[in-house]
């Protein structure tokens, strides 16, 4: 069963409480996400990190439940 978009976002929110996270279905399958995340947790980290911490965040349903998410990650601006 796929994943909803505000299931995603909870699990997301869950973990970086402060974030700012636009989630967008882009296939209409359930399956097919674009994410960007805005997150202090963010700061001095690489993008890599940045993503590990998301998918971190996701409880190890990517390329299962959720096969594809096309992930932005940032800091916000000051």
């Amino acid at each position: 069963m796929p994943m909803d978009s505000r299931e995603i976002e909870a699990m997301i929110r869950e973990a970086l409480p402060d974030a700012t996270i636009e989630i967008k279905d882009l296939a209409g399958d359930g399956d097919h996400y674009a994410a960007t995340v805005i997150s202090s947790a963010f700061k001095g980290k690489t993008r890599v990190a940045q993503h590990q911490l998301v998918y971190g965040a996701l409880q190890g349903r990517m390329g299962g439940v959720l096969h594809a998410l096309a992930l932005t990650t940032g800091v916000p601006q000051d």
